[in-house]
């Protein structure tokens, strides 16, 4: 049906954009279509320009155009049907989602969309998370696009190397997670653990922080190396990787030497737990804050695949906003609680 909508908005385009066709060709091509063939569906006029305007946004990256003698004959759908949709510039799991998209959601993306990677960004979620039009049109008046985009700060191009497997990770991940199902009062005071366990607590929120592909398998998960017990403290299993993913908690600013512990968990994960048909494990570093050279000198010697995050929590302020209030404390102490 897309490769036909295609098609049909590359005729119309050409005929209708160099002026050779009048003001009302397109509403005559409608009302021909639907009696040649009865109970046809979807070429109303306005389809008809939704199916230009989808074939000029699109053709770029796709098939560019018909011939100039096919340009020159009649609109024959049966012909049309016969066509198919090819790209060069699209990967093969970006075009694979394209095709499944339906147009209406297309439509949708295109209305609200300027630019190829924010285009992509929506077909991939759409097909991944089979959104319905009216779904699609809440996120995209909601610009989750620029909500959510990719982590930045990994080692996935020097650890990956298949390029589907690279794509699909930058994009299961961004960079700041906005966890508000963890009410901590004072987000300061409290451990890793602590947060780990308001995590466990709601971790139908916390996946969905990250996406519906994502299953949990276990907090303090243990792994055993050479007679030592160690514990990763939140491990999944993401659907759209094939792959097992830890999460390590920090409460406070991203530190070197979490990158070595977590390239060893990453590296017992694929030895002792990975099933031989998985791609290979991937590793997210949560914290408060971080310094991006002192993170990117930290991945230089890293082998196995991870990335950093940071999170924030439902009671945090603005940096302007805490200074300007009293310490904790003397807050509790003015209200009469203590």
């Amino acid at each position: 049906m897309l490769a036909l909508y295609y098609w049909v908005g590359n005729y119309v385009s050409v005929h209708s954009r160099v002026g050779t066709w009048n003001t009302n060709a397109i509403g005559v091509i409608s009302k021909l279509l639907q009696q040649e063939l009865p109970g046809l569906t979807g070429f109303s006029e306005t389809n008809i320009k939704n199916m230009r305007i989808f074939y000029e946004t699109w053709s770029p990256v796709l098939n560019r155009q018909l011939s100039s003698a096919d340009l020159d004959k009649p609109l024959e759908i049966n012909d049309l049907l016969n066509r198919q949709m090819t790209s060069a510039d699209l990967s093969a799991d970006d075009f694979e989602c394209f095709l499944n998209v339906g147009f209406s959601n297309h439509r949708e993306i295109i209305r609200k969309t300027s630019t190829l990677e924010e285009r992509l960004f929506y077909i991939r979620r759409c097909a991944a998370e089979f959104w319905t039009v009216e779904t699609t049109r809440y996120y995209l008046s909601e610009g989750l696009y620029r909500k959510e985009g990719t982590i930045r700060q990994t080692n996935f191009n020097k650890t990956i190397e298949e390029p589907s497997f690279k794509q699909r990770a930058l994009q299961s991940f961004k960079d700041e997670y906005m966890l508000d199902f963890i009410n901590i009062e004072d987000p300061e005071s409290v451990g890793e653990r602590m947060i780990e366990q308001r995590i466990i607590q709601n971790v139908k929120n916390f996946i969905m922080a990250f996406g519906p592909d994502f299953s949990f398998m276990g907090n303090q998960y243990r792994i055993e190396v050479a007679g030592r017990e160690y514990s990763i403290d939140l491990l999944f299993f993401s659907r759209r990787l094939r792959s097992l993913v830890a999460f390590e908690l920090k409460r406070g600013e991203f530190k070197p030497e979490y990158t070595g512990k977590m390239n060893f968990y990453l590296a017992a994960l694929d030895k002792y737990v990975k099933l031989p048909d998985e791609n290979p494990s991937i590793g997210i570093i949560l914290c408060k804050s971080k310094n991006e050279e002192i993170v990117e000198l930290s991945f230089s010697d890293t082998s196995k695949p991870m990335g950093v995050a940071t999170y924030r929590t439902s009671q945090e302020l603005p940096l302007r906003l805490r200074n300007a209030l009293p310490d904790m404390d003397d807050l509790k102490k003015l209200i009469g609680i203590i």
